[in-house]
């Protein structure tokens, strides 16, 4: 009986120590996602945003105010400039930085 509360409790704990290093992690991602849109020249410098699998697209009021060497440093495997929009391949971080920028609009 003792080796199962034993087991339990070492369960526990490793659940505990799993759950802190989830929210960590998440906690890194705003941030980075913070600097993201910080190069893009801030939210109310984003008109719209959209993805396409790992491609990110935004318009944006100003196309000059982003730093395409920061979001390039941020993880971009490469941006194209069309007229007032960024098109950013960033991978699978694309779908949370549209809906983490949807939530700060």
């Amino acid at each position: 009986m003792m080796k199962y509360i034993q087991y339990i409790i070492i369960g526990v704990v490793l659940l505990i120590i799993l759950l802190a290093i989830l929210k960590a992690n998440k906690k890194d991602a705003n941030l980075d996602f913070n600097k993201l849109v910080e190069a893009l020249g801030g939210k109310d410098n984003i008109i719209s945003t959209e993805i396409n699998l790992s491609r990110f697209k935004a318009t944006l009021k100003d196309v000059s105010k982003a730093n395409k060497e920061a979001i390039q440093k941020l993880g971009a495997k490469g941006i194209v400039e069309i007229d007032n929009q960024l098109k950013i391949i960033l991978g699978p971080g694309s779908k949370q930085l549209k809906k983490y920028i949807d939530e700060i609009k």
